[in-house]
């Protein structure tokens, strides 16, 4: 800002000079003082210069309706909603959601720093702020094979960009606290900017360890202890409510005048189809609000705080030198979201984006299925007895059991007889190493056929289920043709497939499309495959193959025993 436009703003906040825009006879949300202000917001280019009673070359009259600061995701993977960042932003912005906190780990996993470059330069002239946490664990573990490492030395090339605060969730929180080398080399590398946390069941001596090395959020409480222990030891509280994992009903209560200022909200994960029918961040408000807090403090923990905790100077307030975030709604309750300013600029109303955005080039990012020497003899389980470690899958979890079950084995090689204990594989997708690791599924209930795709959490293998080889190895050949993405297959037809050309993650289509396809085709999989429909498929498919959540899980390296943290047989 020069000399001239500050004697402008100062001008048009004095009065005595028309405001660019002004919004008339306003409900002022000031989460500062917790008050409503009834006025006028002036606003000089991008920035609000005052609030009164003011005159602008466009005036537009908002009277009954309240306006709240933009609202700010403290900590989401854009990926998760299986489009391009600009995709998302015409999806978010509409629920009022203007700056969100990205940690872009899952394309980071599958490209490097291509991956995150990407999503830099989607992010773009959007009116959505994209501010960038660097993945802090690519790859997740040393038990799967991810198509990319990155070192302190690859971060460092990054962490000076502009939209760059920090460093990413620290899931590696044992490597924390025993103090390994690479990643003391990346907490150091981050300076002095910010760190995330990731450190479920962390408590006493070694929570301060965790605490001591510079990490100031985390956003995997799912207990009042856990919440409480890291308020005392300095930490932001992201509460969060996601598509997979949801805590806000957990938490919420736990939020009182002494530590609300320590607590904001985040998404994490949110799939397309939750985007569209619950929202975004405006879905945390209405429900923190539903379990009984008032409405300015929960639109203060996305807000406010969130700007606070991440030190983005000039959001999350409506005051004189803030930019001009704003979120029309109509009431403190519903929060019904009428119109969306960015920057000064109306880019949303009645739930629809007033913007378009232009596709970033993908060819970095694209082609990323590279299979080399699959042939469907390696899908055959060899089997001692009858008697094998499953895993078995809970409702509405994305946690597994450890089972020992009874399979059907013919000339010692498990077949499945038309039961529930079905044969899962995830191939290495990235390097062409041919790897496969096989295990076997209880409770997924699918008939006839099989399920594939390249979403599987962290490294992003493909992973694919059913009840014959011939189905699953038509799967993996249909992956293939289509660039990654999911699919479904009976009886050696396709039913239905989407692409997802971006990383096999993501897809250049808006994310209308997208979910409707991939309703679509967790229909067919309830319909046609008869999967067990207490499963969201795709997504529980996606998570079999994440091998630091409980109990046993497989990757391309084979079947995982996560509690005892060691590669186990699938024969007993």
């Amino acid at each position: 800002m020069n000399k001239h436009m500050l004697k402008d703003m100062i001008d048009v906040a004095r009065g005595d000079k028309k405001a660019s825009l002004v919004l008339k006879n306003c409900n002022v949300i000031n989460v500062f003082t917790n008050e409503i202000i009834q006025g006028d917001i002036a606003i000089w280019n991008d920035k609000i210069v005052g609030i009164g009673k003011y005159f602008g070359e466009v005036e537009m009259d908002l009277t009954g309706t309240y306006i709240a600061p933009g609202f700010i995701d403290g900590h989401v993977h854009i990926e998760s909603s299986m489009v391009s960042p600009s995709q998302f932003a015409k999806a978010v912005v509409p629920c009022g959601t203007t700056t969100v906190i990205a940690d872009p780990h899952e394309i980071g996993n599958v490209k490097g720093l291509d991956g995150i470059k990407y999503i830099l330069k989607d992010s773009e002239n959007i009116p959505l702020d994209v501010q960038i946490m660097l993945p802090s664990c690519v790859p997740a573990t040393s038990f799967e094979n991810s198509g990319a490492v990155l070192k302190a030395d690859d971060l460092k090339k990054l962490i000076n960009e502009d939209r760059v605060l920090g460093l990413g969730e620290l899931m590696n929180y044992p490597g924390v606290i025993n103090g390994d080398d690479d990643v003391l080399d990346k907490i150091l590398m981050a300076g002095d900017k910010l760190i995330d946390g990731h450190g479920p069941v962390i408590e006493g001596k070694k929570l301060n360890a965790y605490a001591v090395s510079g990490v100031r959020t985390d956003h995997e409480c799912t207990t009042i202890k856990e919440m409480e222990d890291r308020l005392r030891v300095g930490m932001y509280i992201l509460i969060r409510e996601g598509s997979a994992t949801k805590n806000l009903r957990t938490l919420i209560g736990e939020v009182n005048k002494n530590n609300i200022n320590r607590c904001l909200f985040c998404t994490d994960d949110k799939h397309p189809e939750d985007i569209l029918e619950n929202g975004h961040i405006d879905n945390n408000i209405r429900l923190a609000v539903k379990e009984g807090i008032e409405p300015i403090d929960a639109i203060k923990m996305a807000t406010i705080n969130a700007a606070q905790c991440y030190k983005l100077k000039g959001k999350g307030a409506i005051a004189p030198g803030y930019i001009a975030d704003l979120v029309v709604i109509d009431d403190l309750k519903s929060l019904n979201i009428l119109k969306v300013f960015k920057e000064g600029k109306i880019v949303a109303e009645k739930g629809e984006p007033l913007f378009d955005v232009q596709p970033s080039d993908i060819h970095k990012v694209e082609n990323t299925v590279n299979i080399k020497d699959f042939t469907m003899d390696k899908l055959e389980i060899n089997l001692k007895s009858d008697k094998a470690n499953v895993i078995e899958l809970l409702p509405h979890n994305v946690v597994t059991k450890k089972v020992k079950e009874k399979v059907n084995v013919v000339n010692g090689k498990f077949v499945s007889d038309g039961k529930d204990i079905l044969k899962v594989a995830v191939i290495e997708r990235h390097k062409g190493t041919g790897n496969v690791g096989l295990g076997l599924v209880k409770n997924f209930q699918l008939r006839n056929g099989a399920i594939a795709s390249t979403i599987a959490h962290d490294s992003h293998n493909l992973i694919v289920i059913g009840d014959n080889d011939e189905d699953m190895a038509q799967a993996v050949e249909e992956i293939k043709r289509i660039g990654g993405g999911l699919t479904l297959v009976s009886e050696k037809k396709i039913l239905k497939s989407l692409s997802l050309e971006i990383g096999g993650i993501m897809s250049k289509k808006p994310l209308k499309e997208v979910s409707k396809e991939l309703k679509g085709m967790i229909e067919i999989a309830y319909e046609k495959l008869h999967v067990n429909r207490d499963l969201e498929p795709f997504m529980t498919l996606a998570f079999i193959a994440l091998p630091v959540i409980p109990e046993i899980k497989v990757t391309d390296l084979g079947l995982f025993d996560v509690t005892n943290f060691k590669f186990i047989d699938i024969s007993l």
